[in-house]
């Protein structure tokens, strides 16, 4: 099973999902997480706003911010690799990431 690291764009709190103007993306990628979580998945994730430091101690995530700035967050990583930047993943994305993380015939529903 592969560790997901997230380093989110600065939020108001750890997740995105407080305040009144939720971004619905957020939602199915947290729900996302957590089911893989529950099956048994390491999850990392970091708020730039609330953990800089996270973004510094990495040396891919800390030369995309030097190279592409903010733009370049949302930045998920699977095993340390590069898996998807700039955005969160999709609907039609979510499925192929759970069985990338879980194995090929594993599949978390969102």
């Amino acid at each position: 099973m592969k560790a997901i690291q997230v380093y989110d764009p600065p939020m108001c709190c750890s997740t995105g999902l407080c305040g009144n103007d939720i971004d619905p993306a957020l939602v199915s990628f947290a729900a996302l997480l957590t089911g893989l979580v529950q099956k048994g998945a390491k999850v990392e994730r970091y708020n730039l706003g609330q953990q800089p430091m996270a973004f510094v101690q990495n040396p891919t995530v800390k030369a995309l911010l030097e190279k592409e700035g903010v733009a370049a967050l949302p930045l998920i990583l699977l095993d340390g690799e590069v898996h998807l930047k700039g955005r969160y993943l999709t609907d039609a994305e979510r499925a192929t990431f759970s069985r990338a993380v879980l194995g090929e015939s594993a599949e978390v529903s969102s």
